[in-house]
């Protein structure tokens, strides 16, 4: 397996500090709010790439953080009138409806800042006690002046990071680009108890602390959007590096940006859009694939032409694995093609192997997955099937699932399975004893809720279609 390394530009031969254990850290919300549809292709893709390599038999620790103490939760608690430990615990419940239906598995860990404070204080006192951070009236900075590899991921010196960053202004600061690892204390704000008074800490901070208390000086990946390259994960590697002197990542995997009608999602733009309101519009399922419709490093824009080819491709796969499912109720003897079919489908899973273990090309995968519905498709129309055919169709289908999670539209979609084939068996029943107006009632009321009936020589068939 190779990925494309951000520290080094280049793509690496994907080799883990332990033989066959993967120590991969994702970057989590801030819980103020629900998470943005952007936030949702780094929580997809990369939850994509944790099932490939538990795929390829790696077993991986998946942590995934919850930001539960900054400004912006302090500021939304008191405009709502209550505590930030209340909205945190509020959005973090919102945060796994929205996963959940986007079929994001829950990480291993999904630690909260606030549960770190002597991790986080002890970090920053091995910084400062290594001379690379300083005191000042309660608040503690990071001297980026000190750290002569600051600017190893962005590839960028000091004078160019500070031209195109956004820096807060602070005449205590030594340097601009010097950031918070702790913040005093200001009327009102939670605050914890610490060597320079009662404060909380930085953003940046946790995510090293997180990372040392669970996977110790050195992980193997860590990922994120490619919004947070700079500050956020190069002041992680300073902070880090400068406490322990090591290596803090291997691996910097980043997606691009989500684009909307191909501007940069804003609030000032008005085309600010939940991942709520994104699956309240599109099924979960072709929000899914759509993500994984581009490369992870691509940028991707989300448009209802993109959304709209998405519910469409979801359709035929799932259509595929139902008509396969109703053929292996019906099967056959083995026929002169089969190998040469159970080969073609082999090979289908070797291609759809290659692609993802060459820098997780999700978007070649997705070609090769189509090749092959169109495959089983062909064969299926060609009659019934034998068992070794069903077999090697089905696990295939099966394993795509199993890493991409976009087959099972049960519960997603808004229908409801057990409903239409009670429906579907009523309906048959009524042929059965020719009642035809209560049969044709039965079929119109399917199509109604964009169910698509087929009758065979074995049986009903039904596929479904949200635009039927």
């Amino acid at each position: 397996m190779f990925l494309y390394n951000d520290l080094t530009r280049k793509k690496e031969k994907f080799i883990p500090q332990k033989d066959r254990e993967v120590s991969f850290y994702s970057c989590g919300p801030t819980v103020y709010d629900f998470f943005h549809i952007g936030n949702a292709r780094p929580f997809i893709v990369f939850d994509v790439l944790r099932r490939w390599l538990e795929k390829s038999g790696y077993t991986v620790t998946f942590a995934q953080n919850f930001t539960d103490i900054d400004d912006k939760m302090i500021n939304r608690a008191n405009s709502e009138g209550i505590t930030v430990e209340e909205l945190a615990e509020k959005f973090i419940s919102e945060y796994y409806k929205d996963a959940d239906a986007l079929l994001i598995k829950r990480p291993t860990l999904a630690p909260k800042a606030t549960e770190y404070m002597p991790e986080i204080i002890e970090l920053i006192e091995n910084i400062i006690k290594n001379g690379h951070a300083y005191a000042v009236d309660g608040d503690v900075y990071f001297d980026v002046q000190s750290w002569d590899k600051y600017g190893k991921l962005t590839i960028q010196t000091q004078d160019e990071l500070l031209s195109g960053a956004r820096v807060e202004i602070d005449e205590r600061k030594k340097h601009p680009l010097d950031f918070a690892l702790w913040k005093a204390q200001k009327p009102g704000e939670p605050a914890w108890q610490s060597p320079w008074g009662m404060g909380r800490p930085g953003w940046h901070i946790e995510c090293s602390a997180m990372i040392k208390k669970h996977f110790g000086d050195t992980i193997d990946i860590h990922s994120g959007g490619v919004d947070l390259v700079f500050p956020h994960h190069e002041n992680e590697i300073a902070q880090s590096e400068s406490a322990t002197g090591k290596q803090f990542v291997r691996y910097w995997l980043h997606n691009g940006f989500l684009l909307i009608d191909k501007e940069k999602m804003s609030k000032s733009l008005d085309n600010f859009l939940t991942a709520r309101a994104a699956r309240e519009k599109f099924p979960p399922l072709a929000i899914r694939l759509f993500m994984l419709s581009a490369h992870y490093r691509s940028p991707i824009n989300f448009a209802p032409e993109g959304l709209e080819q998405a519910m469409n491709g979801i359709e035929r796969l799932n259509n595929c694995r139902r008509d396969l499912h109703f053929a292996g109720e019906h099967l056959g003897t083995g026929e002169g093609g089969d190998l040469e079919f159970t080969q073609k489908i082999s090979d289908f899973w070797t291609k759809y192997c290659e692609a993802m273990d060459d820098d997780f090309n999700t978007a070649a995968a997705i070609g090769v997955v189509f090749e092959a519905v169109r495959a089983i498709n062909t064969r299926l129309r060609d009659g019934v099937i034998s068992k070794i055919v069903f077999d090697s169709a089905d696990k295939f289908l099966s394993d795509v699932n199993d890493v991409m999670g976009i087959f099972d539209a049960s519960g997603q979609d808004n229908i409801d399975v057990s409903r239409i084939e009670a429906l579907i068996n009523e309906r048959n029943d009524a042929r059965k004893n020719k009642d035809f107006t209560r049969s044709d009632e039965l079929r119109n009321s399917l199509a109604e809720m964009g169910v698509l009936l087929e009758d065979t020589p074995q049986g009903t068939k039904w596929k479904y279609s949200a635009r039927a």
